[in-house]
C-alpha cells in the first residue's frame, strides 16, 4: 500500500519558505532594494561644520567684495584727519564720487600703488587753485577746508579749469606733503579707479571716528 505523503511535502515547503525569509541580503539582491546610512556621529559633526564654514566664507567675500572692506593707511599725506598705521572701513556698495570725500585709489597715471585722498573737485566741476593766498575754488566758490593740515604746495601736473568727464581731482590734507592730482604721477583719476569711500577709522581703537560730513 502506497502511502499518501502530501503532507510531509507541505510541511517541508513551508519550512523552506521561512528558512528563506531568514536568509541575510546578499550580492545577488538588487543594490537599490535598500540603503547604508552612516550613522557615525563624527562624520555628522564633520559634514555639519563644513557647510557652515564654506557658507560662512562665501558670505564673507560677498561682503568685502560688494559692500566694505578694511584697509591700512600707509603715509603721512593725509594727516592729521588719517595717521600712518590707521585702519579704516572702506565702503563700495553704489557709491558715486562727491567732492569733500576720502576715497582709496586703486591706481594713479603713473603710480600703481593704491592710495588714499580727499576729492575736491568732480567731472564738470571748474576748479582754480591760488597758491600764492593758499585757496581753493570750485565752481567759483571758496571751499571751506577745517582739515588742510600744511601749506599748499604747487605740483608740476597741469590742472584743467574743468575736470574732463570720468575723471575727479583729489589732494592729501597735508598738502605740504602729498603726492596727488598736483603731480604727472598722479593726475586726475578716473572714476573707475575709485575704490570706494572711506567711512570710519576703526583702530587703533582711541582714534576711532567717522570720516564724512553730515
Amino acid at each position: 500500500m502506497a502511502l499518501d505523503n502530501s503532507s510531509e511535502k507541505f510541511t517541508d515547503s513551508a519550512e523552506d519558505i521561512i528558512k528563506e525569509e531568514k536568509k541575510p541580503y546578499t550580492a545577488s539582491h538588487r543594490k537599490d532594494d535598500y540603503v547604508v546610512v552612516n550613522t557615525s556621529p563624527i562624520v555628522g559633526w564633520v559634514y555639519d561644520w563644513s557647510r557652515y564654514i564654506i557658507f560662512t566664507l562665501v558670505f564673507a567675500v560677498i561682503i568685502l567684495t560688494f559692500f566694505f572692506r578694511i584697509v591700512g593707511v600707509d603715509g603721512r599725506s593725509m594727516m592729521n584727519t588719517l595717521m600712518d598705521g590707521d585702519k579704516m572701513i572702506v565702503t563700495s556698495f553704489m557709491y558715486t564720487p562727491k567732492d569733500g570725500d576720502i576715497v582709496v585709489i586703486s591706481r594713479a597715471q603713473k603710480y600703481d600703488k593704491a592710495i588714499v585722498k580727499r576729492i575736491i573737485a568732480t567731472e564738470g566741476q571748474t576748479l582754480q587753485i591760488d597758491y600764492k593766498n593758499q585757496r581753493v575754488y570750485v565752481d567759483g566758490v571758496l571751499i571751506d577746508e577745517p582739515y588742510v593740515s600744511s601749506e599748499l604746495k604747487e605740483g608740476n601736473a597741469e590742472i584743467p579749469s574743468v575736470i574732463p568727464q570720468g575723471k575727479v581731482f583729489v589732494m592729501g590734507d597735508n598738502r605740504f606733503d602729498s603726492l596727488d592730482s598736483r603731480s604727472i604721477e598722479i593726475g586726475l583719476i578716473d572714476v573707475e579707479n575709485i575704490i570706494g569711500k572711506a567711512q570710519c577709522v576703526v583702530y587703533p581703537f582711541k582714534r576711532m571716528q567717522m570720516l564724512y560730513e553730515d
